[in-house]
């Protein structure tokens, strides 16, 4: 069993910098993949960034790329993501995921949740 607490999250400018954090509870943080996903209002959950247990692995999805990083610190467990140049059509609640399959880019690979955190970006 994990759980996910998200913060970070708040208004922002556009071009502008947040980093999100997500803290788990239990002894077994560094065996599972994390992801963040992302949901705007009227709009499907959105598959936003991934991370394998190590954190050599990574993936993102195509219109974050170059801006948005993950990275995870097992010792603390925790994982981030590090949001730079953001844009209004970033605008969300942001949620973190924790995979024991390893790296998924759907929320169906994703066995636990976090109560997310919103994330606006003003033009």
């Amino acid at each position: 069993q994990v759980q996910l607490v998200e913060s970070g999250g708040g208004l922002v400018q556009a071009g502008g910098s947040l980093r999100l954090s997500c803290a788990a509870s239990g002894r077994t943080f560094s065996s599972y993949a994390m992801g963040w996903f992302r949901q705007a209002p009227g709009k499907e959950r959105e598959f936003v960034a991934t991370i394998n247990w190590s954190g050599r692995d990574t993936d993102y999805t195509g219109s974050v790329k170059g801006r948005f990083t993950i990275s995870r610190d097992n010792a603390k467990n925790t994982v981030y993501l590090q949001m730079n140049s953001l844009k209004p059509e970033d605008t969300a609640k942001y949620f973190c995921a924790a995979s024991n399959h390893g790296v998924a880019t759907t929320g169906r690979g994703y066995s636990y949740w976090g109560q997310g955190t919103q994330v606006t970006v003003s033009s």
